[in-house]
């Protein structure tokens, strides 16, 4: 089938993410972020890019209010848990279901403007829903307690079949429990089928509309083209994306509080999809497992690892270089992140992802021509 189908080298860059993922136990190993809490984050959260880089990446609008998506799943997954099942798949759908036609409301009325005061505008809805959610809603979201599971939760499938244990469930796919390796793969599986998507999508014929309106939104509307369906619809699959990441989080934690819908959530995806690489399907992913990698490993250096790190250096100058390395990792670790992201900004306006593009280059100049090829010369 049409719909199942990839080039040659769209299915060669699926199977290479695709080893990349499942491996990921192997490779994340000596940098010491092979537990499975954390490679989970690092599915979900490249979920959360890949979404957001299909409205940013693609039509050049900048939301600051996706957090509000990942909210949103959040809460329609634990609910899920709550009342009907523990099994993943209904908390999957409904959360994507939920988030899209939440996005569905926003995306109309932050549409109807464009640029700064479109990012004004997802930013204030935003802000809302955190607020709803906080403070508002609380007998939905239990406000600032976060919604959670209890003893006394009805949930009917499960309990119309088993009867109701001592402890907490967990959550679970098919009778499979859901924790520690077996939660990692469930998520690395959901990213390679989010990918996948995020592929099609940027293949198609809507993908061109979308770079389209990205390329000069007011000269398609001249030709006669009417982009906002099109904006909308991109708008509401990155809703999606962000309420099943989600819900995947409430899966491998059921859990769900309003400080997922905080705008220091939203600019983490930006920070993601812009160090990555905007437009490109991988950079996404490698922002998101950079900045991951940096908030649970890299704040947890203190001055005793880096003092055995610098340990070959003499001791008047080591002390040095340990007390001025310690600023920049600990609580400090925002601060390396920031002066990364500066560097990347302003020598790789295009991400890391540029930088690749750019090595790729050097070592392609590097390689004589093959004998008997013919070379081409420049038009003057």
């Amino acid at each position: 089938m049409a719909l199942f189908q990839l080039s040659r080298r769209d299915a060669l860059i699926l199977a290479l993410f695709a080893l990349v993922v499942v491996t990921m136990p192997v490779w994340t190993a000596p940098f010491g972020a092979n537990y499975p809490g954390l490679m989970q984050k690092f599915a979900i959260y490249a979920i959360f890019a890949i979404g957001f880089n299909i409205l940013f990446g693609l039509t050049g609008y900048l939301s600051f209010g996706h957090a509000a998506f990942l909210g949103v799943g959040s809460y329609t997954a634990v609910w899920s848990f709550k009342l009907l099942t523990m099994d993943a798949l209904p908390a999957l759908l409904l959360a994507v279901l939920i988030s899209g036609l939440f996005a569905l409301v926003i995306g109309f009325l932050s549409l109807r403007r464009s640029g700064i005061y479109f990012s004004i505008l997802t930013l204030a809805f935003a802000q809302m829903s955190y607020n709803l959610a906080y403070s508002v809603l609380t007998p939905i979201t239990n406000g600032e307690t976060s919604l959670q599971l209890t003893l006394q939760d009805p949930r009917l499938i499960d309990l119309a079949f088993t009867t109701r244990g001592a402890g907490l469930p967990t959550a679970s796919l098919f009778g499979v429990t859901l924790s520690g390796l077996s939660g990692f793969y469930f998520c690395a599986a959901v990213l390679l089928i989010a990918f996948f998507f995020a592929q099609k999508v940027f293949a198609s014929p809507f993908g061109m509309m979308l770079r389209g309106i990205k390329s000069n939104q007011m000269r398609m509307s001249y030709t006669g083209f009417n982009t906002r369906p099109y904006a909308l619809t991109a708008f509401v699959i990155s809703g999606m994306y962000a309420g099943l990441a989600g819900a995947l989080l409430a899966v491998t934690d059921p859990l769900a509080g309003a400080e997922r819908m905080q705008w220091t959530a939203s600019g983490e995806v930006v920070l993601m999809t812009i160090l990555g690489g905007v437009g490109t399907l991988i950079g996404p992913v490698m922002g998101a497992w950079l900045i991951k990698y940096f908030e649970n490993i890299f704040s947890s250096f203190n001055e005793g690892i880096l003092s055995r790190f610098f340990d070959f250096i003499p001791a008047p100058l080591h002390d040095t270089i340990v007390a001025i390395s310690s600023k920049f990792v600990g609580e400090g670790w925002q601060l390396t992140l920031g002066l990364l992201f500066v560097l990347v900004v302003v020598f790789l306006p295009g991400g890391i992802m540029e930088g690749v593009r750019r090595i790729g280059a050097l070592f392609r100049r590097g390689n004589p021509p093959k004998a008997g090829a013919m070379r081409v010369q420049p038009a003057e």
